[in-house]
């Protein structure tokens, strides 16, 4: 993949990872907020289980804005497309389909 569409598709990607990040935190408020109001009687548990799916989803999202910033930085250094463990080259069609990607396809399939 060129360099220049690579560091432009990672840079688009962040921005909108950025804002998913920052609605999913609105949410996790409202949520918190809405579940200390009063009202009809409702499942104790559903505020907590929102709390935990608002979470995981934040969790899910900064690990992928840090897979796209070290996507970047590896742009930065000269290695990207190249596996962080091996060096080997990532074939371009990998690259293609995940810019942020580290690993070769047999790494990834190799991992625990």
């Amino acid at each position: 993949m060129d360099e220049d569409r690579a560091r432009d598709r990672l840079r688009a990607e962040r921005t909108e990872v950025q804002l998913l990040l920052k609605d999913t935190r609105g949410a996790r408020q409202q949520n918190q907020a809405s579940g200390s109001e009063t009202g009809d009687i409702a499942d104790p548990a559903q505020p907590l289980t929102e709390e935990m799916t608002d979470d995981a989803i934040a969790a899910s999202l900064r690990a992928r804005l840090a897979a796209l910033d070290g996507a970047l930085k590896r742009l930065d250094d000269g290695t990207y497309g190249r596996s962080i463990r091996s060096g080997q080259a990532i074939p371009a069609e990998r690259l293609d389909a995940d810019p942020a990607v580290e690993l070769t396809i047999e790494e990834a399939r190799a991992q625990p």
